[in-house]
């Protein structure tokens, strides 16, 4: 009997997991693969949801829970979660002797894993590379992810490009899209009155989702940008309800998690928050509201294709591949209040739900699925420096 293809996929928070879920479903349908999973960071925290739980609900066997989270949001508490973390996840790969593990983007949970994966000598195959958000330390991180992986899966051409640049060679880079935008099309979404009764709370007519993260490498206190924030909600409408999705574990996520919640009670008929609404939840939200507003990638990458305004804050997602509907504002009151006022429009929301998303259409789950099924994995850990200068001389 021919032994199958061991995929180990790492997931750190529920937002990566709801990228994730479709390549995960497509690993798990698949003959020739055996999907094992390893859950760590956010999902093992109550704080945020124990989200592990929506990863067994969705039918998948958690092999490995590796708690790595410190009881703080420091930049010294992060350095030292990677720390832990890393030891974990090794034991944990140890164990489990996967072929390939695959990761997705950016957090320091993930790079932790690939730090273990490598020194293990296991190949990495990274998705989300090549990007930039130059107000996070994600940035470098997933640079460094990147250099430490195998096989690289870009959303955009120009990503994969930027992946080459880095010196990895173009047979391993692959352009397959965003497997976040398989989910919009692979799941459900629940009709308003259905989610309204999921979460216990009237969204309303008109209704903001907003996510707003750390900006960990910005010059100001993600604290006062966040106050900036909440200001210009204020000022809204009346009519206009606001549900929150609550920050990331950054260093400074659990002050802005406490700004939110003083906001919610001091509006509880116009606001409601969470720790995690669950992919399916998040996503029929992001299809009913007016508009995405924070500094998440999400509302960069999935939002256009639901139509969906998107108001972008700040400087975290800087650099990144934005579609033509996207409003840009500084993390200032004034400029976040005529943002709103633009994305309320009548004239805005026509152009919104016309947008073409710059990340493509669904399917790049499947094809994902495909490489890592099919690629040789003789010698896949070694690698050479693809010199594009002397390729181009």
């Amino acid at each position: 009997m021919t032994s199958t293809r061991k995929i180990c996929v790492l997931t750190g928070s529920r937002a990566e997991y709801g990228l994730l879920r479709c390549i995960m479903e497509s690993i798990k349908a698949d003959s020739v693969l055996t999907l094992q999973i390893i859950a760590t960071g956010m999902h093992l925290s109550p704080e945020f949801g124990l989200t592990y739980r929506e990863i067994e609900k969705d039918g998948f066997r958690i092999n490995h829970k590796v708690e790595m989270l410190l009881s703080s949001d420091t930049t010294l508490a992060m350095a030292k979660s990677t720390g832990i973390g890393l030891g974990g996840i090794a034991a944990a790969l140890d164990d489990l002797s996967p072929d390939i593990v695959l990761v997705l983007g950016d957090r320091f949970e993930i790079f932790a894993g690939a730090s273990a994966a490598y020194l293990l000598r296991i190949p990495i195959a990274h998705i989300h590379g090549g990007e930039v958000t130059e107000g996070a330390v994600d940035d470098a991180l997933r640079h460094a992810i990147s250099k430490l992986s195998q096989l690289h899966f870009t959303s955009t051409e120009n990503y994969r490009k930027r992946v080459i640049q880095m010196g990895e060679q173009p047979d391993r880079v692959f352009c397959l899209g965003a497997p976040g935008i398989d989910a919009i099309e692979m799941l459900e979404l629940m009709p308003r009155e259905k989610l309204e009764k999921s979460i216990g709370f009237v969204l309303g007519e008109r209704f903001l989702l907003v996510t707003f993260h750390p900006v960990t490498l910005g010059s100001n206190p993600s604290s006062e940008e966040m106050a900036e924030l909440l200001a210009a909600l204020t000022c809204l409408p009346k009519d206009v309800r606001i549900l929150f999705t609550m920050p990331n574990a950054d260093a400074g996520g659990r002050l802005l998690a406490q700004q939110i919640r003083k906001f919610v009670d001091d509006y509880p008929d116009r606001a409601a928050a969470f720790a995690s609404l669950g992919h399916l939840r998040y996503l029929s939200a992001m299809k009913h509201c007016l508009a995405v507003v924070g500094n998440s990638s999400s509302s960069l990458i999935e939002a256009p294709s639901l139509g969906v305004g998107i108001v972008n804050i700040g400087d975290r997602q800087k650099g990144r591949i934005q579609a033509e509907s996207v409003i840009n504002c500084t993390p200032d009151r004034s400029e976040i209040a005529q943002a709103f006022a633009r994305a309320l429009s009548p004239e805005y929301q026509g152009a919104a739900a016309a947008v073409v998303n710059p990340y493509g259409k669904a399917g790049a789950s499947k094809r994902i699925a495909d490489v890592v099924a099919n690629y040789p994995l003789a010698d896949l850990q070694r690698k050479s420096f693809y010199d594009m200068s002397a390729c181009s001389a």
